[in-house]
């Protein structure tokens, strides 16, 4: 049960908490520093980065396609549910000219693509005609030639079998279907726009066309969720047989409509604690690899019969350069982080005035860097201390020694000259764990 305590002073994202119900606040950690301290300040900064020579890492893509046919209660992306086909045409191509912008600067120009990944929202939302014209367009400008990996987003109640053949034919490689949840009950309360029939009508079409990877999404502990229908999930997923299974625990980050209830009549909502979603996040890891998989990440359990790559994953850990494209967009280009911005309008009017619609940006040390990438690493379950002596001459076992030693007195993970490896309880909570390595000015502020 979730109480209203919004006077949250304190994210986990950013602060030790040793969270007991799901209070009000972002959890998952996805960048470093947080999101908060990104400020409008760093922004010439930001222009000379991509004015600037790249250096030695690679360069993905990123195409945020913000439509949804309804919002789930519990997101918090910039998503759009109102918006008709000539209003997703202007979006779309607001997009391309993004990506052309971007492709005159001197640390884009002429380096090939490693990976492009169509995020949202609901990239599979936009008809077959929209998705093959802004594809067409962006590789004019930016070759998908020598691409390891094109990932993209669906929700299974937009999939037809053509727009899936288009989605083929544009050279997706990596499907990731979030079906989140098999039950009905669950779907709906939850503000789910599919139903269950609609997941078991498109998995025959997803087979015959013989994707290279197929990654169902599962969010444990959803409002409404019971251990019984948790099972049945396992289940079902496993039934489904996908290549790769990526499974989150809820949150409930501001701005969502779960939230916004709580600051309304709603006093109390009905959600597991974290300790049972952390039970059933491994319960789910127990059965999957009893059914022939094992951990890729704290999320993430693969096929042990099939070679799964997580190609976007590895990448944005490892500290690549990536072109954040679409409102509310960010990206990382030497060394300095980029925001767009997240209203409509201003999108559109900078794109169509020439400008790329930057609004924040974060210039990063090397310091930041490393420790960015230490932290996201972690979430691999392991990493090596030589990979960071060889990059950045940086020695991570003394520099964060009492970190590590208290993580390993606490049975998170344990850790020798050679090797930091997480325990699966590390694992289960590990975007809690990691303010533990934050500076001190980055701790315990707003995420976002």
């Amino acid at each position: 049960m979730l109480n209203k305590t919004l006077n949250v002073k304190f994210e986990p994202a950013t602060s030790r908490l040793n969270l007991q119900e799901t209070e009000v606040g972002s959890v998952f950690v996805s960048n470093y520093p947080a999101y908060s301290f990104w400020n409008e300040h760093d922004l010439p900064t930001g222009m000379r980065a991509l004015d600037s020579s790249p250096g030695e890492n690679t360069l993905g893509l990123y195409l945020h396609i913000p439509f949804c046919r309804k919002r789930c209660k519990f997101c918090y992306f910039r998503v759009y549910t109102d918006k008709n086909s000539s209003q997703i045409q202007e979006y779309l191509d607001a997009l391309a000219t993004e990506v052309e912008l971007y492709a005159t600067k001197a640390a884009i120009q002429g380096r090939p693509l490693k990976f492009v990944y169509f995020g949202g929202g609901t990239p599979s939302y936009i008809s077959a005609k929209h998705l093959e014209a802004l594809t067409t367009k962006i590789k004019a400008v930016i070759p998908w030639t020598g691409v390891e990996e094109v990932t993209f987003e669906c929700e299974p109640g937009t999939l037809s079998q053509a727009k899936l053949e288009k989605i083929r034919e544009i050279g997706v490689t990596r499907l990731s279907l979030g079906i989140e949840n098999f039950n009905d009950f669950i779907l709906e309360e939850n503000g789910r726009a599919h139903l269950s029939k609609e997941i078991y009508q498109v998995l025959p079409w997803v087979e015959a066309l013989d994707f290279e990877q197929l990654n169902i999404d599962l969010i444990a502990g959803m409002v409404g969720e019971t251990l019984s229908t948790w099972k049945e999930n396992i289940q079902k997923t496993i039934d489904c047989n996908p290549d790769s299974v990526t499974i989150y625990q809820m949150e409930l980050p501001f701005n969502t409509v779960y939230t916004k209830l709580l600051t309304g009549e709603a006093t109390e909502l009905h959600i597991a604690n974290w300790q049972t979603k952390r039970e059933w996040h491994q319960l789910a890891i127990e059965e999957l690899a009893a059914a022939g998989y094992e951990i890729s990440s704290a999320y993430t359990m693969v096929r042990k019969d099939k070679k799964c790559n997580f190609v976007y994953r590895d990448a944005v850990w490892h500290g690549t350069d990536m072109i954040g494209s679409g409102v509310a967009s960010f990206g990382h280009i030497n060394g300095c982080h980029l925001q767009n911005t997240a209203s409509w309008d201003e999108y559109l009017t900078s794109l169509q005035s020439g400008k790329l619609p930057l609004t924040r940006a974060f210039s990063t040390s090397l310091e930041e860097r490393k420790t960015r990438e230490m932290i996201l690493q972690l979430k691999l379950g392991h990493i090596e201390p030589a990979y960071f002596k060889e990059k950045y001459d940086a020695d991570i076992l003394t520099e964060f020694q009492a970190a590590f030693e208290k993580l390993a007195t606490e049975g998170m993970l344990e850790f020798n000259a050679k090797k930091i490896q997480m325990t699966v309880n590390g694992l289960l909570r590990v975007d809690q764990l990691l303010p533990e390595f934050y500076a001190e000015k980055y701790r315990n502020a707003r995420y976002t």
